[in-house]
């Protein structure tokens, strides 16, 4: 993996990821029929979701990675962003959809249908494992390529654990209980959790594709890195804009020089600024507007 380039290495991530959901598709589906298990069907729905948001990563990152064009002049890092916000939409439909059904089944509840938790139990157990196993690899990726897709591709999975993980407590408890009612509040339960995941997955990337501001802690490095140029010569900031464009942190400034310096001096300072600031903050696009100080000039 360490011969791959970035952008290779992401879509190959989001390509492993449609695999292991497809098979988990299929597999949960037909365990899901077998054992007559509502929160297993429910599960196969997750991982549906799941899918949809694996394509659509692995065409985000592959789309995002092209170079900047005529048309995309900052470059193609939104498709990113826009996809983790239709993944994070996906996912919240789908736990909806888990709400219906699952009600649905308390609304016809019927005490003779025997649910076979044993399939259900072995299937869910596979899943955990096959999920932990990519979803660890997603995050890993993701943080070395700041991909918010294959963050956001990650989370699905991580969901997915601990939904399957809830499911297992559930059937073990259909089992040595025999109330089969407890099948579809557990996929109830299930759709709650992966609710909350959906909305801060919105929250996020909707964030992003809105332009909002690097978080608070990425700001106050910038801040201290200017004030650590004032010796020579930096008097102040009159405003700092930032944004994230997929992996890309898009940092505008305006900055007060003294009056009196050379137009050499003033690139030197802006250019040791632009290399200070990409060292502390990974895939920075700084652009640097000098203006001269004077007594008027943050009136």
């Amino acid at each position: 993996m360490g011969q791959l380039t970035q952008n290779q290495e992401k879509k190959f991530s989001a390509g492993l990821s449609i695999v292991s959901n497809f098979i988990l598709i299929v597999i949960k589906t037909v365990a899901g029929v077998l054992s007559g298990s509502i929160s297993v069907i429910s599960e196969a729905l997750h991982s549906l979701a799941d899918l949809s948001a694996s394509c659509i990563a692995f065409f985000s990152v592959s789309k995002s990675s092209q170079p900047a064009d005529e048309d995309h002049q900052f470059g193609h890092g939104k498709y990113e962003d826009l996809a983790g916000f239709i993944e994070a939409i996906i996912i919240i439909l789908t736990a909806l959809y888990i709400f219906y059904i699952a009600i649905q089944k308390i609304i016809t509840h019927n005490t003779e249908i025997e649910i076979h938790t044993t399939i259900g139990i072995s299937i869910m157990c596979l899943s955990i494992l096959v999920n932990w196993l990519i979803s660890s690899y997603l995050f890993r990726v993701a943080k070395r390529t700041d991909s918010i897709a294959l963050e956001t591709d990650a989370q699905h999975l991580r969901a997915d654990i601990y939904s399957s993980l809830g499911i297992i407590l559930g059937l073990f408890a259909v089992k040595i209980t025999g109330i089969t009612l407890l099948d579809p509040i557990i996929a109830i339960i299930v759709a709650a959790v992966i609710i909350k995941t959906g909305v801060k997955l919105t929250k996020e990337s909707s964030n992003n594709l809105l332009d909002g501001s690097l978080p608070k802690e990425d700001k106050t490095k910038i801040d201290k890195i200017i004030e650590g140029f004032s010796h020579i010569g930096v008097v102040g900031t009159k405003k700092i804009r930032t944004s994230k464009s997929g992996a890309k942190r898009l940092v505008q400034m305006t900055i007060f020089l003294p009056a009196g310096m050379t137009l050499i001096e003033a690139h030197t300072i802006c250019d040791k600024i632009e290399e200070e600031i990409k060292k502390n903050i990974k895939n920075s696009d700084i652009i640097i507007h000098a203006e001269p100080y004077c007594k008027s000039s943050k009136d």
